[in-house]
């Protein structure tokens, strides 16, 4: 943490000194926007052509605004609003009136981007919220990142851009095919994730390229979503048609030879004013700092949007992704220690994980009135992967074996069709004193999945055995002569079909959600939602070894659950640009495994989780920076845990092999800091910190107060951009260069298998130093990453440097999947203007 804050100190010095030279402006523009018929116009913005800096129109629908001394282009933009271009002269040391300048509505909308920029992070609402609010009025934590800074960051993967915000960090990167995010102790899975307000497989990597904002709501969503965790969802917002016709093409180059030609187009479709389209792609093939590790993928994600009348419209969205790559299990563990490397790889010749992915969206808006919006929006995802592995590597630490590693293989295929349907309805209307902002919504989706398992085949020597084993390697020393195994597979065509599941999960769903307006200063949001979930899941035993006792086909019984989700806010706003809020929300986490039943043999009813949340939104400096802090307190009070062996209540259960019960408990609490500011003076920073402590607070297993794997106790970030086009002439060759930086701090976490304090198999204390289960430390690393880029006219390069301190560190899971986070690198991107 030492070494965060001093690199923070050293950028602060190397960087703002620049900006400190830019502040010579000399004079300062004042003005007034209004609309056409005549009323003021609020939250416009106001910026400089040359420099990019700029503000927002007041209430009354004034700026203010300082520039360098002759002749200024102001830029001015606004949702909904035709985009103009007006020319002033500054004159050094006076205040220059500008005459009032009127609006003109645009009926095609521009794209939100043009404006966003401009608004601080309490200005920018997320869609993900589903109502048409402010940040500042949501009693909750939300956090926007823009794609001016995912552009600027050169973001490859979502782990790159989560960097931005606090307490939101990746867990796992298990078989390094895919980036286990979680925040607040809770992991972020396919249910949590989102492309276009439609859940996401984040089975595979999502593109990055395609996005136009990453959207972060903290904490529970259940109200909107239902089945999601605690811990928040995730939004990938894609790239949007619009009717001006442009795009770019690109091509980034990188370390261990890694390419990537981009290539992103938009216009309207012929001369029409009603259809418009985008098209954006990339192929990537790349290998890597592991051995022998290779990645290939392909991405096009193609969109249509129609004006079908002046108040509605419909926006069709596809993508399609192929994803082909080494899977890797890391360095491997002994004995829960890790044995440190950067390059050692243990998987076999041959492995290969290929994933293809198609989605398409249908979102249809129609404004019903100038108070009222009916969104409706359908999706439909295809997800296919086959995976062919040695298994995850656990090596013996036998003193006569230490390191030796029996190597098995495994293939499994899956298909998934996912279905989505929602419609929401929202609107502004007034009862009395009371000022109404409506959410109501209805939703329904189903999940279709085939999963086909493999075994080895019949022992020759023992017909009851399947042989799995491959070889026999030692994981610290190649060249070691091991033992090979007796009966062994000679590849991945030896093995059979040894399972068939289907599942057709089933979900559906009612909200409603109100913000009361109780007066200027004070705000309730309330709403209540109902879930219904149904997970029938089917399994077919082929006639293998491992299935002699089973054979045929086995009906998991049905599970239905129901839960409601209720949510209650308050948000106090002393002045417009401070909201202190707090709040209660529960979600739930259906129980739908196979050994998910009571000691009455009855299937256990979904596990409900309270959390709690107060926090303090400010806009400072006229809404030059945010500056937002959340305190958290999650609290899983019925967690299912197994009823042990030497429980007397066994005794008289209907059901004694393995019953369950929701009388475990793990709490989450936290803080977390968020701090943005908007481009002032061509300087601009993005920083954060997060405290988490995710621990056992009641359970049979588990000690009281042993923390959860996974989760570091502390994050920190810090983003600076600077750009020099203010601090430099028109003229000047510097005008279209930019600079920045990005820190990371990761603290202490803990990987391997929480200690037991009894034995599960019969409910007794371990005796001293027994138990197998050991934890592993993984420690804490400082990430250092800085960037240049420059622009000249339609050209531009940029170029960044990655973990510059080439610190080591890992993501793990248990101590079977312990991956090396990337060394020092490089990457530079060369793009053109359409």
């Amino acid at each position: 943490m030492r070494r965060f804050l001093l690199l923070s100190l050293l950028l602060l010095t190397l960087l703002f000194p620049a900006a400190s030279r830019a502040q010579t402006l000399s004079g300062l523009l004042v003005g007034k926007l209004v609309g056409a018929d005549g009323p003021p116009l609020e939250n416009i913005s106001v910026s400089l052509k040359k420099t990019g800096i700029g503000v927002n129109t007041a209430a009354d629908g004034t700026f203010r605004l300082k520039a360098e001394a002759g002749t200024q282009l102001l830029h001015i933009s606004g949702l909904g609003y035709v985009t103009q271009q007006t020319a002033v002269h500054v004159t050094t040391g006076t205040t220059t009136t500008v005459p009032t300048i009127t609006l003109l509505i645009n009926k095609h909308e521009l794209a939100e981007v043009q404006i966003v920029a401009a608004r601080s992070l309490n200005q920018r609402p997320a869609s993900i919220s589903k109502m048409p609010i402010a940040p500042l009025d949501l009693p909750q934590s939300a956090i926007t990142i823009e794609r001016q800074v995912l552009e600027q960051q050169q973001v490859l993967r979502l782990s790159d851009a989560v960097v931005n915000t606090s307490g939101l960090y990746v867990m796992g990167a298990t078989g390094g095919t895919q980036e286990e995010l979680a925040s607040r102790g809770f992991a972020y899975g396919s249910s949590n994730t989102f492309k276009n307000g439609v859940r996401f497989n984040n089975g595979i990597m999502p593109e990055a390229s395609s996005l136009e904002r990453l959207e972060v709501l903290k904490g529970s969503a259940a109200i909107l979503y239902g089945n999601v965790s605690a811990g928040g969802v995730l939004n990938l917002v894609t790239k949007k048609p619009q009717f001006e016709r442009g795009g770019s093409v690109g091509l980034r180059v990188g370390s261990v030879g890694f390419w990537k030609p981009l290539v992103d187009v938009y216009g309207a479709v012929g001369n029409s004013e009603k259809v418009a389209f985008r098209l954006n792609g990339t192929f990537e093939k790349a290998n890597s700092y592991r051995d022998e590790v290779q990645a290939e993928r392909m991405y096009v994600n193609p969109s249509l949007l129609f004006e079908l009348n002046p108040k509605t419209t419909l926006v069709l969205e596809g993508d399609y992704l192929r994803d082909t790559r080494t899977p890797d299990f890391g360095i491997g563990a002994i004995n829960y220690e890790i044995q440190a490397s950067r390059s050692r790889f243990l998987n076999v010749p041959g492995a290969k994980n290929a994933t293809h992915q198609t989605s398409t969206t249908a979102t249809l808006a129609n404004r019903l009135n100038d108070a009222w919006q009916l969104r409706t929006v359908v999706g439909f995802q295809r997800y296919d992967n086959e995976l062919r592995s040695a298994t995850r590597p656990v090596a013996s630490f036998a003193p006569a074996s230490y390191g030796d590693l029996t190597r098995s293989l495994q293939r499994t295929q899956t298909a998934e069709n996912y279905f989505l349907a929602q419609v929401d309805l929202t609107g502004k209307f007034s009862t009395g004193f009371l000022e109404h902002t409506l959410l109501l919504g209805a939703d329904a989706d189903q999940y279709q999945t085939t999963s086909i398992a493999y075994t080895g085949p019949a022992s020759p020597s023992r017909p009851t055995t399947a042989v799995t084993a491959f070889d026999a390697i030692n994981i610290l020393d190649r060249n070691k002569v091991v033992a090979q195994p007796g009966e062994r597979l000679t590849g991945f065509q030896e093995l059979i079909r040894n399972t068939y599941t289907k599942g057709n999960t089933r979900r559906a769903g009612f909200y409603a959600q109100d913000l009361l307006s109780l007066s200027e200063k004070v705000k309730v949001l309330a709403g209540l939602r109902w879930t219904y979930q149904e997970t029938p899941s089917d399994i077919y035993y082929y006639p293998t070894v491992a299935n002699a006792k089973k054979g045929g086909l086995l009906e998991n019984p049905r599970r239905f659950a129901q839960a409601f989700s209720p949510r209650l806010g308050v948000v106090y706003q002393p002045v417009k640009t401070t909201a202190l809020f707090a709040s209660y929300a529960n979600s739930f986490v259906p129980n739908t495994s196979a050994t998910a039943f009571d000691l009455d043999g009855k299937p256990l009813v979904p596990s409900l989780i309270d959390q709690y949340e107060v926090g303090i939104k400010n806009d400072l400096f006229k809404g030059a920076v945010s500056a937002n802090v959340t305190a958290y307190r999650i609290v899983n009070s019925n967690q299912v845990q197994s009823v042990l062996p030497n429980d007397s209540r066994i005794a008289t259960a209907t059901n004694k092999t393995n019953p369950q019960e929701l009388a475990g408990q793990v709490t989450s609490q936290g803080v977390e800091v968020d701090v943005q500011s908007k481009p002032v003076y061509g300087a601009s920073f993005i920083a954060g910190y997060s405290y988490n402590n995710t621990a056992y607070t009641n359970s049979t297993l588990y000690d009281k107060g042993s923390r959860l794997r996974y989760n570091p106790a502390h994050t920190a970030n810090l983003s600076m951009l600077y750009s020099f086009g203010s601090a430099f002439g028109n003229n000047s060759f510097l005008r279209g260069l930019s600079a920045g930086v990005t820190t990371y701090y990761v603290g202490d976490r803990l990987a391997g298998r929480n200690n037991r304090k009894v034995n599960p198999a019969d409910g007794q204390p371990w005796p001293t130093g027994t138990d197998p289960f050991k934890l592993i430390a993984v420690p804490n690393y400082v990430q250092f990453d800085a960037s240049l880029g420059y622009s000249y006219e339609r050209f531009s390069l940029r170029v960044k440097l990655a973990n510059l301190l080439d610190e080591l560190s890992y993501n793990v899971h248990d101590d079977n999947s312990v991956n090396p986070i990337a060394p020092r690198n490089f990457s530079a991107t060369a793009s053109y203007q359409l």
